[in-house]
């Protein structure tokens, strides 16, 4: 990565606050944006980034791994590999997600990102189980899911020393609403998701601050005319914030859309659920304790065929959901940095193109695939991210 520097980038769309600006300029002072309009931009180093389209970094809220390496690990070193598999294509701020694991593993892992977190690598822990329903536990081990006592939620939230930001769980099972009211009364985001519940179910934990559908259609019980389940009721409540997948292969193009567009612009967030495979060489690899077999790109256990993640990057996500699901570039924005900002907390310091946020930025080109990154102020050096 190269230093800090100042610079202007002029000529091209960019993304602000308010919309497209075509021709519009963005500069940059140390770590900082400094200023955006329209026009050629002030005088200064001037980098010309014409036929581009400059969107705010990515914020990925739920990522396993990538770079043929998994955040289930104790050894911070594979962890940051997985960081830099991300940036590369445009992630500039994530949370670490773990899959269900016993729960002395778990704190041994907590305990590794904690330092990844406090170095700023990371924007914190995601804890996707292992309080989730059997029937719906997709790719989780199932001889480590539990059911979330009181004990064992504050056991885990210790370990994060206030650095677990979210916490996936199925609410129908045995203290489930009691710990989503834990959660939320510990500044930690719930999460409904993995579940088999009835919608009578659901609607009382969004009640107890249960504020996130994780991953949305996928790992719940389905939607039906006659129950809604889990997808009616989160999709429906103003309150709830839905995760998607925007790979074309865990929901199909239309029901994104659909999903998308009634959730809207502040409920809508755009996820990878990206595991080791991410940015690597299809062949075998594990997610937690479980094989997992991955063939031009699309993950599935090794025992059943299930899917198993994905091997989605933010930028790709961000791509399908224009040219895919037909949503506009405002959208995608708004799906992939600015509203997970806002759920996340960091609209003070990211998740939009403004004065006095961070310089983090990716620059698309007009196919929409990242020409380069930015992140604080520094480019990410990659083979498709030159510096200037």
């Amino acid at each position: 990565m190269s230093g800090v520097e100042d610079f202007v980038l002029t000529g091209g769309r960019i993304a602000g606050p308010d919309g497209l600006i075509d021709p519009g300029w963005v500069s940059i002072s140390g770590e900082l944006i400094t200023g955006i309009g329209s026009g050629p931009g002030p005088a200064g180093r001037r980098i010309d980034v014409s036929g581009s389209l400059v969107v705010p970094g990515f914020i990925d809220t739920h990522c396993h791994g990538g770079g043929g390496a998994s955040f289930s690990t104790t050894d911070p070193a594979q962890a940051s590999k997985a960081i830099a598999a991300h940036r590369r294509h445009g992630t500039t701020t994530l949370l670490a997600s773990l899959v269900s694991d016993p729960v002395p593993v778990l704190t041994s892992q907590i305990a590794a990102l904690t330092e990844l977190v406090e170095d700023g690598e990371l924007a914190g822990v995601h804890l996707e189980g292992p309080f989730i329903a059997q029937s719906r536990c997709g790719a989780h081990d199932p001889d480590a899911l539990r059911e979330p006592d009181t004990d064992t939620v504050e056991t885990l939230l210790q370990a994060g020393q206030g650095h677990i930001r979210m916490v996936t769980l199925a609410p129908e099972l045995h203290g489930g609403i009691k710990a989503v009211r834990q959660l939320s009364e510990s500044g930690v985001l719930a999460a409904i998701g993995h579940t088999d519940g009835v919608e009578e179910q659901i609607r009382p934990a969004v009640d107890a601050g249960a504020t996130v559908a994780t991953h949305l259609f996928n790992g719940m019980r389905p939607l039906h005319h006659r129950e809604p389940g889990p997808i009616g009721a989160l999709l429906d409540d103003e309150r709830v914030t839905v995760e998607l997948i925007c790979d074309l292969v865990h929901v199909h193009p239309t029901v994104l859309r659909l999903a998308a567009t009634h959730a809207g612009l502040g409920r809508t967030v755009l996820i990878t659920d990206a595991m080791s495979a991410t940015d690597a060489a299809d062949g075998t690899y594990t997610l937690g304790r479980l094989d997992v077999d991955v063939t031009d790109g699309v993950a599935t256990l090794a025992s059943n065929g299930s899917l198993a993640g994905s091997t989605l990057t933010m930028d790709v996500a961000f791509r399908n959901l224009v040219t895919g699901a037909g949503l506009s570039i405002t959208d995608a924005v708004r799906a992939t940095s600015g509203r997970p900002a806002e759920l996340l907390g960091l609209t003070a310091t990211t998740g939009s193109l403004q004065v006095g946020l961070r310089a983090d930025l990716v620059v698309l080109n007009e196919d929409l695939r990242p020409a380069r990154v930015l992140r604080r102020g520094k480019w990410i050096d990659t083979a498709t991210t030159p510096t200037p």
